[in-house]
C-alpha cells in the first residue's frame, strides 16, 4: 500500500477529462457558424475583385518559393464551403458528447485567415513573412507574461498584476539600460522590477490575505501612476541620459535562419525571442518534470494536503511568485529594448490582461498558453499589416481585431476546464 508522503503529494490534474454537458460541447460549434456566416456576409456584401498575392519568399531564403496567387472571390468562396464542413462536423461530435479536436480548431482558423486575408487583399500581395515574423515578435511579452501567469496560478495566486510587471519592467530596462549603456543591463534591472511587483502581490496576498484580484488591479494603476509620474518629472528632464537605451539587434542562426518561411519566422529574430524558446520549454519541464514543480502544483490543487506531507505552501508560493514576476520583467524589457526607441507612458497598452487572457484560453498549461499568445500577436500584427496594404476594413475594426480574437477564443474556444482548485484561495494554516 502506497503511502503519501512529501515526495509523493498527490496532484489532481486540471487537464484531466471531464465530465462535459452537450450544452457546453456546442460553444465551439457555436462559435464557428457565426465565423463562417461572418466571412460568408463578405461575398454577399462586399464582393472584391482582383487577384491576392501570398509571398511566402525572404532575400535570406536558400532558395526562393515562387508567390502564390489566387482569386480573390472564388478562393473566399471556396473557404466558406470548407469552414462550413468544419462548422457540421464539429456539430456532429458535440451531438455525440464528444469535444471538438484542437487540429480542428486550429484548420478552421487557418482556413478563415487565409479566406480573409484573400477578401481583403484582393489586387494586393500579403507579405507572409513579415506577417509571421511580426506576429512572433510582438507575442514575446506576451508569451513571457502568460508564462508568469501560468506559474502563478498553477501555485494558488491569481497573478492579475502581470500588466503591471510588463510597464515596470519595461520602464527600469529603459532607465537602467540607458543608465549602464547595455541591454543587458536592462534586461537584469527589467526582470528585478518584476519581481519586485510580483513581491508587493505576494506580501498582500499571502500574509494578509487580501482579495488577489484587487491587489493586482491596483498593483496595475499603482505601476501605471509611477512610471507616468517618473517619466514626466524625471525622464523627459533628461532623455538622453534616462530614456535612450542601447537595443537588441537580430541575431540570425546560420543554415537554421536560411531555411524558406521558418528561417525568417523563427530563426532571424533577437536574444529575447530565443530565450523565450528555452523559457517556454525550461518552464513546461520544470513544472511536470521536477520535484519544486510537484511542490507547486500541490499547493495550488490542495494547500492542506501539501502541508500535511511537510510542504511549506506560503513560501513554495512566494518563491514561485516572484520566479513568476522575474520571467514577466523580461516581457516587459522587450518593448524598450527592441520594440521602440524609448520608454513611453502606459506603453504596454494592457497586455498583461491579454496574456492573463492566454492563460485561461491555454487552460493553465505553458505550452498551451504560449499558443495562445502567438495567435494574439498574430491577430495585433494582422491589423497593422492589413492597414499598411490599405485593406478596405475599417480602422476601427483593426485597432479591436486583436481584443475580438481574444473575446472568441476564450468564451467559445476553451471549452470546458478548471482552475487549479486553490487559484485564488489564501492558504490559512490551522
Amino acid at each position: 500500500m502506497t503511502t503519501l508522503t512529501e515526495k509523493t503529494p498527490f496532484v489532481p490534474d486540471p487537464d484531466a477529462p471531464v465530465v462535459t454537458s452537450t450544452k457546453g460541447l456546442l460553444k465551439t460549434p457555436i462559435v464557428f457558424g457565426v465565423v463562417t456566416v461572418l466571412v460568408a456576409l463578405l461575398l454577399a456584401f462586399k464582393s472584391r475583385e482582383g487577384d491576392t498575392t501570398f509571398r511566402i519568399a525572404a532575400d535570406t531564403d536558400l532558395f526562393e518559393l515562387p508567390e502564390i496567387t489566387v482569386p480573390s472571390t472564388p478562393s473566399l468562396a471556396t473557404v466558406i464551403v470548407l469552414l462550413a464542413v468544419c462548422t457540421a462536423a464539429s456539430t456532429l461530435l458535440a451531438s455525440r458528447n464528444r469535444r471538438t479536436p484542437l487540429w480542428l480548431v486550429a484548420v478552421f482558423a487557418v482556413l478563415a485567415v487565409v479566406g480573409f486575408l484573400a477578401w481583403a487583399a484582393a489586387g494586393e500581395a500579403v507579405p507572409m513573412v513579415g506577417l509571421l515574423s511580426g506576429s512572433i515578435a510582438l507575442a514575446v511579452p506576451l508569451v513571457f507574461g502568460a508564462l508568469g501567469g501560468v506559474l502563478g496560478e498553477r501555485a494558488g495566486v491569481v497573478n492579475i498584476a502581470i500588466d503591471g510587471q510588463l510597464l515596470f519592467g519595461a520602464f527600469a530596462a529603459a532607465m537602467f539600460g540607458t543608465i549602464v549603456g547595455s541591454p543587458w543591463g536592462g534586461l537584469v534591472a527589467a526582470m528585478c522590477a518584476g519581481a519586485l511587483v510580483a513581491l508587493v502581490l505576494a506580501f498582500f496576498a499571502i500574509n494578509y490575505f487580501v482579495d488577489q484580484v484587487i491587489v493586482g488591479v491596483v498593483l496595475n494603476v499603482l505601476v501605471i501612476g509611477l512610471t507616468s509620474f517618473l517619466f514626466g518629472q524625471v525622464m523627459t528632464e533628461n532623455p538622453t541620459g534616462l530614456n535612450d537605451p542601447p537595443h537588441f539587434s537580430r541575431i540570425p542562426i546560420p543554415l537554421l535562419g536560411e531555411i524558406p518561411i521558418i528561417g525568417p519566422v523563427l530563426f532571424r529574430q533577437t536574444i529575447l525571442v530565443y530565450i523565450m524558446y528555452v523559457g517556454v520549454g525550461l518552464v513546461a519541464w520544470a513544472l511536470y518534470r521536477t520535484k519544486w514543480g510537484l511542490r507547486v502544483r500541490a499547493v495550488g490543487e490542495h494547500p492542506k494536503a501539501a502541508d500535511t506531507v511537510g510542504i511549506k505552501v506560503n513560501r513554495t508560493r512566494y518563491t514561485t511568485l516572484i520566479i513568476a514576476g522575474l520571467i514577466a520583467g523580461i516581457g516587459g524589457a522587450t518593448y524598450t529594448l527592441v520594440s521602440v526607441p524609448q520608454f513611453g507612458e502606459e506603453m504596454t497598452g494592457g497586455a498583461g490582461y491579454i496574456a492573463l487572457a492566454a492563460v485561461i484560453f491555454g487552460r493553465w498549461d505553458p505550452i498551451r498558453a504560449t499558443l495562445a499568445a502567438l495567435l494574439f500577436g498574430f491577430a495585433t500584427n494582422l491589423s497593422g499589416v492589413l492597414s499598411v496594404i490599405g485593406s478596405p476594413v475599417p480602422s476601427q475594426f483593426m485597432l479591436m481585431l486583436p481584443y475580438v480574437v481574444t473575446i472568441i477564443a476564450v468564451a467559445g474556444l476553451v471549452g470546458h476546464s478548471r482552475a487549479p482548485a486553490a487559484d485564488g484561495v489564501p492558504y490559512r494554516k490551522g
